[in-house]
């Protein structure tokens, strides 16, 4: 099966409803292209420094961005990947969760991804734990599109989710994000190749790119990698719409002809 799918790169500001206007456009722009799957970067609906202003975003997720996102994925047809948004939680210290959805071409969401791993990078003044909630379950759904794996941007550095998944059947793993300029010119490309090419599967990363709100600098080059770790696509240094094509028989020819699944022992791994 081939799939035409589109990956958008963004620089989120502090305006919900100007990223809600370019989100807006971009779907209208997969509409036109009769895109599959449209996948969003990290935070894509408010990337700042307000916590209550994260808070006000999250308020919005049942009553407005989900309902919103679900009619136009029904117009587009077309599935969307809200890469991730702020979600409510049930506990008194004011933390979110940090959640990616996928909603289908019929505007139903199929599933729902709390973030695992906290980003607590001392160094660059970063600490994500102070704010986000972290998730306590993995997520693979299985989709016409294939075997979908879901994480969020700092997840990228810890293999055993990736392997994680892949032993559930993923095919394809989403990784949104917005992944520091600072690190990204190092670990963004190879990090996202050798998850690709260990578990033999596609990767879609939708990132944020350029300069945000103070010295908080997003990497860019959102990217779709496949199998055997080649890069498909990788967005050019701007915002917009970068597009490939994924082809789930593909996969399965290079899992049949190098079965790492089958070679693994994981008995002597303890």
């Amino acid at each position: 099966m081939v799939i035409d799918v589109g990956i958008v790169q963004m620089n989120s500001s502090e305006s919900y409803e100007d990223n809600l206007a370019f989100s807006e456009r971009m779907i209208a722009e997969a509409a036109e292209r009769k895109l599959n799957l449209l996948a969003f970067p990290e935070t894509f609906l408010y990337v700042g420094n307000d916590h209550s202003a994260k808070h006000d975003v999250a308020e919005k997720l049942e009553t407005d961005i989900l309902p919103r996102f679900s009619q136009l994925a029904k117009q587009s047809n077309c599935a969307l990947l809200l890469g991730s948004v702020y979600e409510i939680t049930d506990e008194n210290s004011g933390r979110l969760f940090n959640t990616s959805i996928f909603i289908d071409r019929d505007g139903s969401e199929k599933a729902r991804y709390q973030k695992i791993h906290m980003c607590d990078a001392v160094p660059l003044g970063y600490m994500e734990s102070a704010g986000i909630k972290p998730g306590s379950k993995t997520v693979v759904l299985d989709h016409e599109l294939g075997r979908l794996g879901f994480s969020i941007c700092y997840d990228l550095r810890f293999p055993d989710l990736f392997r994680a998944l892949s032993d559930k059947g993923a095919e394809i793993i989403f990784v949104p994000a917005a992944f520091f300029l600072h690190t990204g010119k190092y670990h963004w490309l190879p990090l996202l190749i050798a998850r690709a090419i260990e578990n033999q599967v596609y990767i879609v990363a939708p990132n944020q790119w350029g300069k945000h709100y103070g010295d908080r600098i997003s990497y860019g080059s959102s990217v779709i990698i496949d199998p055997w770790g080649s890069i498909l696509c990788c967005a050019p240094e701007r915002v917009g719409l970068t597009l490939s094509r994924i082809d789930i028989e593909y996969l399965r020819q290079v899992r049949s002809n190098m079965p790492l699944h089958t070679h693994r022992r994981p008995e002597l791994y303890i």
